[in-house]
Parts: structure tokens; C-alpha cells; sequence
């Protein structure tokens, strides 16, 4: 209490608060002032160096001697507080009260009163809209109101959001029009119809009510003009040669079976050592055929999936668009007959790709999916390629939260350390076993994948540091774990539970535990009782854990909080008689191991 004035008046405070995943402790300081001059450009300078500029331009100034680095030449700067020019040199400029409008559309050298002029002057007398939101926000409903004129509908979710920010940013007054391709080209693929719109041209493609792509796109422009004719057309130009060239490499991939290119993986690169992309599919595809065992899929399928997976990767259409590898192999398989089940698996196996992505469509998709996934973090473990910091240059975080999400999501009862068995076999001994390390880091991925969930730290501690190895059962766990907590006599249990943990972990440090109750040498009412009472609810919990009735196994050993209590009011546990010791530490042990069988009772002790 003497304290709680320092605590409020000092510069230096520190808090407790939940970000949604775990208590965070957060350091609040108070800086001094500084003028406005220094602040300003101290600003513009760390804004300047966030950046992320893959390739800076060097220009000379005027004067012939100074060199700037920046993207593109900047030509004017203005920055002002009120009426006031701050006097400011960024970029080799001075701050003054000058700038300048639409290239085309507006006017040049507006001249600002004050600061709160250069909005209102920029759009009405520069053309020029100065806000992003304010653009981002006029673009989006142009786009939704030509879309519903053209009885269309536009992409939705991150593709076209991405598109959206990177077109704002590229014009200052934007207008939408429409465009149209002709019709012959819908015969390609649509995926790569779309990626050249959305790739070279920055075009957001149009859709009918099912889905389909339609011959007609919308072109965000930055020019406002009455008759748009020049524009649209000039654009409908631009389109024409890269459809063509779409339609160019369809068809002249279609002249090759994906079974004829599976030699030309032996000349790609996978790794220099772990060989080529050729050796790569004979080991996803064992892996495979393993997997598909122990999930229960069709196994003949998942193989030929697996085999012909990457033969994508040596056609046309990818070499141009590395995006659709995956879903041209689809395309491929299907026009060379192959099952509409390889064909998915084929696409499928890269899923998931990013936070959100959906997962492959079959037992024989998750297969393949698993395979090639186990396949890259075998591999690159066993050479020692680990993630390290932030580097994750192949992507092992990734495939690790796929494999869960999979194994999760679909609900696959296959054991983890079946899954790594299998992929280390395929490798024939030729890279270290590093199963432990996957293991390891395969649970991380999880952990964050179930704290995502809504569970908290501890309930997910008090799951994961039991290992399972069912990860498809984790969360039906930790639905148990949090109805435990619920009844009454969970705090007092999860308590008891971290006493006996740290009883019996001092024991095991000091010679090793009994694993076996005496019920002969048990000689206090207290200890009795509390054997009693346990080989009472164990039977009942145990016919529950058999049926993964998690929550009622868990509430089952609700009964045992009056003995337990009553055995730790009133039993010595270190005992000075070694023989009493080992007794009741062996029946702390199998109480212990009973009621934490699929949780650690004591990680939700507070």
C-alpha cells in the first residue's frame, strides 16, 4: 500500500493484460517533448526507411553533386503546421507550401494557406484523391456497382482484397470501366484467365451467379473521362496476347501426358543433398503408400497421385505461372483419364497453403497431402535444415500446422509417430533420424494452432505435455479439461494434483518411485480411505476413457476431493519409515497417473 503512489505517478508503469492468447506484462513510459521540427522528421524518416523497397533508384539533385535513394525521384515536399512551412529537409528537398496535382487532370503549383487546405485543395483542384481509405473505399464500391450493372459478381476474400490495396495505391482519382475478351478463350482453364488479369494487368475479373468466369473484366483507371472509349479499348488490346498465350501453353501442354514428363524431374534441383524432384516423388510416393494404410484410403490411387503430383512443375503453363502448379496437374490428369480421385489429390496436395486454406477433399487428397508434407520435414531435419529465428525459407512451419490441421480437421485416428515412421523409412537410413526434433516441433505448431482455437495457455499445456498421440483427439481433451474446471471441486483437485507432482518429482530425484500400492501397509485411516476411493472411480473412469467419454472420465474423479483433502490434513507422506514413504509416495504415483491420462491435471492449478 506505501507503495501505490510511486506506482501511479511514476513515469514507469507496468501492467498485466490479455492479448487473446496469454497475459502479456506491457511497460508504459512517458517521453519528453521535443519541437515539432525534430518530431516530424524523425517521423518521415523512420517511415521512409519501413519502406520495403526490393530496389532503390539513385538520382542526382539540381545542383548536380547530391545523390538521393529512394524509389523514384521525388520532386516536391510540403509540411506544414497550420499556416506555418516546418522547415524540414527530407530526400534532398526543402518543406515548403507547393504541391502539385493529377498529371493530366489536375492543376500544377497549388499554393497552401494551411495545412488544413491540402485535402480539399488536392481533390478539387488537383484531381487527386490524398487518402488511401478514402480511395480503397471509392474503388470497392465502383467495383460492386459496375459488377451488379453487368449482372456479375467479383472475386472475394485475400485475392481480391490484395488487388484492391495494390490498385489503390496505384492511381490518385480512380474510375472503373469495363472490358470485355472474346469468348473463345473461356475454353481455358479458368485459374489462368484469372491469374493473367490479376498479375500482369491488375484486372479484377468478372463471374456469373455459379461462379464461372465471364468475357468481361473491370479496369480501375486513373483518369475521369465522359468518353472512356480510348481507355477501354487500349486496355482490351493489352489483354488479347496474354489470353492467347494462356491458350498457347494449355494447348501445347495437353499434347503431353503428365506420365510422359516424369523423366524431365530427374534434371530439376530439389536440394543438392537430397537429390532431385525425380528421386523427391519415388519418396512421397512410398510415403504415400504407407500413409494411405494407416488412414484407411484407397491406397492404389494415392500412389499414382503421389507419382505424378510434381509433373506439373515441368509444363508450360507453370513454367509462366508458378501459382498453378497443383491446379493444372488437375486439369492434366483429368484430359489424360485419370481418376477424378488422382486428379483432386493432385491438386489437393499442396493444401493447405496459407492460414484459412481449405483442406484436400479426400482420404485419398489427404494421403498425398500428408506424404508430401512429412517428406519435406523429414528430409530437410534430417539434413540439419531447421527453421531458425524468423528463416523459414522452406516453408517447415507451414507444413507442420498443414499436418495438423489435417490430421485434426479430418478427424484421422493415426498416431504421430506412425506418420514419422513412415516417412523416415522412405528415406533408406540416408539422412539422420531426427523423428524426436520433428515431434518437438510439429507440437509447437500445434499448440498455437489449439491456443487459436480459444483455449487458453494452461488448458493447453495441460493436454499437450502428455504427448497425445492421436492429435485429432486434443480437442475433444481440452472440451474435457474445461468442463473439469467448471465443477466445484476442480481448483481444490488441479491443486492437490501440483502437490503430489512436486512431491513425487522430489522422490523420483532422490532414488526413483514404487509403482505399485501395498494395500497391506497402508495403516492410516486417511491413506485407506483415499485407496478406497480410488480403485472405487477407477474402473467407471476407465470405461470412459475407453469410449472417449473425456469429460465424464475427467468428472468421474470429482468424488476424490474429500480424501484427498483428508489425506493431506492428516498423513506424513515423507515418512521417516522408508517402507511407510515408498508406500504412500506409490500411492500418490497411481493416483496421479490415474486422473491425468489425458490431461495433466496439475498445469491448471492457479
Amino acid at each position: 500500500a506505501d507503495a501505490w503512489p510511486i506506482v501511479v505517478y511514476s513515469p514507469y508503469r507496468l501492467s498485466i493484460a490479455n492479448d487473446g492468447k496469454a497475459d502479456m506484462a506491457y511497460l508504459h513510459t512517458l517521453s519528453p517533448g521535443q519541437p515539432l521540427q525534430r518530431g516530424l522528421f524523425e517521423a518521415i524518416d523512420e517511415a521512409i526507411r519501413g519502406i520495403p523497397i526490393a530496389k532503390v533508384m539513385t538520382y542526382q539533385l539540381e545542383d548536380g553533386w547530391t545523390s538521393v535513394d529512394f524509389v523514384r525521384p521525388v520532386r516536391g515536399l510540403v509540411a506544414m503546421h497550420g499556416n506555418d512551412i516546418v522547415p524540414i529537409h527530407v530526400l534532398g528537398l526543402d518543406a515548403g507550401r507547393s504541391t502539385s496535382g493529377h498529371r493530366f487532370q489536375g492543376k500544377n503549383n497549388l499554393e497552401l494557406g494551411s495545412a488544413d487546405e491540402y485535402k480539399t485543395t488536392l481533390e478539387t483542384d488537383g484531381k487527386v484523391i490524398a487518402s488511401f481509405k478514402e480511395r480503397h473505399d471509392k474503388i470497392n464500391v465502383q467495383l460492386e456497382n459496375e459488377a451488379t450493372t453487368q449482372n456479375a459478381k467479383l472475386e472475394s476474400g485475400d485475392a481480391y482484397n490484395a488487388l484492391l490495396d495494390e490498385v489503390t495505391a496505384l492511381v490518385e482519382y480512380p474510375t472503373v470501366y469495363v472490358g470485355n475478351f472474346e469468348l473463345e478463350f473461356l475454353q481455358v482453364p479458368q485459374e489462368c484467365l484469372i491469374l493473367t488479369m490479376r498479375a500482369n494487368q491488375k484486372y479484377f475479373p468478372l463471374f456469373d451467379t455459379t461462379g464461372k468466369l465471364i468475357n468481361k473484366f473491370l479496369i480501375v483507371s486513373n483518369m475521369q473521362l465522359s468518353d472512356p472509349k480510348n481507355i477501354v479499348e487500349g486496355n482490351e488490346r493489352v489483354i488479347r496476347p496474354r489470353l492467347a498465350d494462356a491458350r498457347f501453353f494449355f494447348d501445347q501442354d495437353r499434347k503431353q501426358t503428365l506420365e510422359s514428363r516424369l523423366p524431365k524431374l530427374a534434371s530439376v534441383v530439389y536440394h543438392n543433398k537430397l537429390g532431385s524432384q525425380g528421386e523427391r516423388v519415388g519418396r512421397v510416393a512410398a510415403i504415400a503408400r504407407g500413409v494411405a494404410e494407416l488412414i484407411g484410403a484407397p491406397i492404389e490411387p494415392a500412389v499414382r497421385a503421389a507419382q505424378l503430383a510434381k509433373a506439373d512443375l515441368v509444363c508450360d503453363m507453370v513454367g509462366e505461372f508458378p501459382e498453378l502448379q497443383g491446379t493444372m496437374g488437375r486439369y492434366y490428369a483429368l484430359h489424360d483419364g485419370e481418376s477424378s480421385d488422382v486428379a483432386d489429390a493432385i491438386e489437393d496436395h499442396y493444401k493447405p497453403r496459407f492460414a484459412g486454406d481449405g483442406l484436400p477433399r479426400g482420404r485419398v487428397g489427404c494421403a498425398v497431402s500428408l506424404a508430401d508434407k512429412l517428406e519435406t520435414l523429414t528430409g530437410l531435419f534430417g539434413i540439419g535444415q531447421t527453421p531458425t529465428g524468423h528463416k523459414d525459407p522452406f516453408a517447415l512451419r507451414r507444413h507442420a500446422l498443414g499436418i495438423v490441421r489435417i490430421v485434426v480437421e479430418q478427424d484421422l485416428a493415426v498416431s504421430l509417430r506412425d506418420l514419422l515412421r513412415v516417412a523416415f523409412a522412405a528415406f533408406d537410413g540416408k539422412i539422420s533420424d531426427a523423428r524426436d526434433d520433428i515431434e518437438n516441433f510439429i507440437y509447437q505448431r500445434f499448440d498455437g494452432f489449439l491456443r487459436e482455437q480459444g483455449y487458453t495457455a494452461n488448458e493447453v499445456d495441460a493436454v499437450l505435455s502428455q504427448r497425445p498421440e492421436l492429435l485429432h483427439l486434443a480437442p475433444r481433451q481440452l472440451a474435457a479439461v474445461r468442463a473439469f474446471m467448471l465443477l466445484p471441486e476442480a481448483e481444490s483437485l488441479a491443486a492437490a494434483n501440483k502437490r503430489v507432482a512436486n512431491i513425487l518429482r522430489k522422490a523420483e530425484l532422490n532414488g526413483g518411485l514404487p509403482l505399485n500400492t501395498d494395500e497391506g501397509k497402508l495403516i492410516e485411516p486417511a491413506e485407506r480411505g483415499l485407496f478406497a476411493a480410488l480403485k472405487r472411480a477407477t474402473p467407471s473412469a476407465n470405461a470412459l476413457l475407453q469410449s472417449k467419454d473425456f469429460t465424464g472420465y475427467l468428472k468421474s474423479f470429482a468424488v476424490l476431493k474429500a480424501p484427498v483433502d483428508v489425506f493431506f490434513d492428516n498423513v506424513m507422506v515423507m515418512a521417516e519409515d522408508l517402507e511407510l514413504r515408498r508406500n504412500r509416495l506409490a500411492l500418490l504415483h497411481e493416483l496421479r497417473t490415474a486422473m491425468n491420462k489425458i490431461a495433466d491435471i496439475s498445469k491448471l492449478a492457479s
